[in-house]
């Protein structure tokens, strides 16, 4: 899953890598400690363009009165994206990619302890994760991360891992090259990525600062 990410790539150097247009809007980087509900930057297709604009994380379907009608949809599971009656119609008319340093995930040990790590690409390039929105009342445009059964490599932390898209792909999940984003919805060589541990500091949602992504000994 991805329950928080890292933003730490100026917004237009972000811009310039998708050639989108950005907005006014865009949230506060460097951020090492984004949480779900607040604002998030992605990526949309629009009137023949691309624009790089600011989402709401934590998707709300269109027939919630309000956001706290059902429960925080900040992922929404490949497998039945297409099926959900919260997703599909996003699945198949607004895709969005959310790009992004790297994420935490945690590692959830017998005792109880919940550990966290830093996921990054080995390349250190942005990553570029698949999500889908949906617009809502006075909130805007709102978004989820799309994710899938993890790799191997993930699967010693978590059993599931965000869609993570190469640049060739930028287009078919946008939609600018018609069909077949639904073959892009699978986990990413496990070479793509790497970990490493953090401290637990992060585990708390008020925790700001570059030491949160420090390594420590596992």
């Amino acid at each position: 899953m991805c329950g928080r990410m890292v933003l730490t790539m100026p917004h237009d150097a972000v811009a310039k890598l998708f050639g989108a247009t950005p907005a006014n809007d865009l949230p506060e980087v460097p951020n090492y400690n984004v949480c779900p509900t607040v604002q998030v930057p992605a990526v949309t297709a629009q009137d023949g363009g691309r624009r790089y604009g600011s989402m709401r994380w934590g998707f709300i379907p269109h027939w919630y009165k309000t956001p706290g009608d059902g429960p925080l949809l900040i992922n929404a599971r490949a497998e039945t994206v297409a099926e959900k009656p919260a997703f599909r119609a996003a699945a198949r008319a607004r895709r969005c990619i959310i790009p992004v340093s790297g994420f935490y995930e945690w590692e959830r040990h017998e005792d109880g302890a919940k550990l966290p790590w830093f996921v990054q690409r080995r390349d250190r390039a942005v990553m570029a994760m698949a999500a889908i929105w949906q617009d809502w009342g006075d909130i805007g445009p709102t978004t989820a991360v799309v994710t899938t059964t993890a790799n191997d490599a993930m699967g010693r932390i978590h059993h599931r891992i965000p869609v993570i898209l190469e640049p060739e792909n930028w287009g078919k999940w946008l939609g600018e090259e018609g069909t077949g984003a639904a073959r892009l919805m699978q986990a990413t060589l496990d070479e793509t990525l790497e970990f490493h541990r953090v401290d637990t500091a992060v585990n708390s949602n008020r925790a700001r600062g570059a030491e949160l992504i420090v390594p420590i000994d596992a």
